[in-house]
């Protein structure tokens, strides 16, 4: 069956979507942080880089940054 990815709205003014890895287990975490008060909202965990890529894809940007 095919699965076709579903886009995540946000506003790019506001917010910019991220990878946070925790420095202790490497457990990596999608969301995004405000850009105002750089606070992190999480959508969901990632278990590897087809998770990025498919995370990436639904917010539409080509790079994403990590933070720890």
């Amino acid at each position: 069956m095919f699965r076709r990815s579903k886009r995540i709205a946000y506003d790019p003014e506001k917010m910019e979507p991220v990878v946070r890895k925790s420095i202790c287990t490497g457990e990596m975490t999608l969301g995004f942080v405000d850009t105002g008060t750089g606070k992190f909202h999480d959508v969901r965990l990632a278990s590897g880089q087809a998770d990025i890529d498919a995370f990436m894809k639904e917010t539409g940007v080509d790079s994403i940054r990590t933070i720890y």
